[in-house]
């Protein structure tokens, strides 16, 4: 595992250079791909500044989010997915095979099971292009209870809903996003965790709950820095990743407003030291 910087989950913009010499200088082992940039110099035929970029600073591709917008009609889906083949084909060229996305836990239009079928049949499309270039497709389930509450028809929301899910849709390299927040949050357990296998986790979050408020009453942009509180076994998660052999990266997404206020360097710096106190928590060197 490695500590894996996203600057939009913290707050923090700039060049795919000025990201890199941040993730190094606050010391990230990871950072998140930009697609779009990294296609736009493939084809050019220019791309290797960009990964010397990584080498330079000694970082891994972290992840690059799905760029399908897959939960609306179906003109949208198609435009999108007719993008993929060129972001997916980039992306690896840069070896970043890990894409992550997330689900809504509800729908106010279709039933469950029409939801289910439109889900598969979607992200099967998304993930036979995804595997062509040897890439891999994170589904995240959306754990609270606020989020669906008071929604026509519910969706999946837990582990064992986005497993049979990526069952279904029967690629091969269709896994989690695991975020320990939707993990805390639809009451999941250490020994669920124990039970996967590695290439079943394709991306993880982590951060963690306020205090003082019920499980079923949290609400999902109301979060806290990773270990700040330790409301959330943030040792057990990280722990139970590690005895399943997870080798990928690991990304605070805590939605601290806080953090948006501050100089991008103090942001980073404070994010990676948030991480550093969890893997020390859950002995992870």
């Amino acid at each position: 595992m490695f500590k894996n910087l996203c600057g939009g989950a913290i707050g923090v913009s700039g060049t795919t250079e000025e990201l890199a010499i941040l993730a190094r200088r606050t010391g990230f082992g990871g950072m998140d791909l930009n697609a779009g940039e990294a296609a736009d110099l493939v084809e050019k035929g220019d791309f290797e500044p960009l990964m010397d970029l990584y080498g330079t600073f000694g970082l891994r591709p972290g992840g690059f989010g799905l760029p399908v917008e897959f939960r609306r009609d179906e003109e949208v889906f198609e435009k999108g997915l007719a993008a993929l083949p060129r972001l997916a084909k980039a992306a690896a060229a840069m070896g970043c095979l890990r894409c992550p996305t997330w689900i809504l836990p509800f729908s106010n239009d279709l039933t469950f099971k029409e939801n289910f079928e439109q889900h598969r049949r979607r992200l099967k499309a998304c993930a036979e292009i995804l595997g062509e270039h040897g890439a891999w497709l994170g589904l995240e389930f959306v754990g609270p209870k606020t989020a669906r509450v008071g929604k026509k028809h519910e969706f999946i929301w837990n582990m064992a809903g986005m497993l049979e899910l990526a069952d279904a849709i029967g690629t091969g390299n269709v896994g989690l996003l695991l975020d320990c927040w939707h993990w805390y949050t639809a009451g999941g357990t250490v020994d669920e965790l124990l039970a996967l296998r590695p290439e079943q986790v394709v991306y993880i979050h982590v951060n963690d709950a306020p205090a003082g408020v019920a499980v079923d009453e949290q609400v999902d942009n109301v979060r806290r820095m990773p270990g700040e509180t330790g409301v959330i076994d943030i040792a057990g998660f990280l722990g139970a990743m590690a005895e399943i052999g997870y080798d990928g990266p690991v990304t605070a997404e805590p939605f601290v407003p806080k953090l948006r206020e501050l100089p991008r360097e103090e942001a980073a710096r404070l994010t990676s030291e948030s991480l550093d106190k969890i893997f020390a928590a859950a002995g992870i060197a």
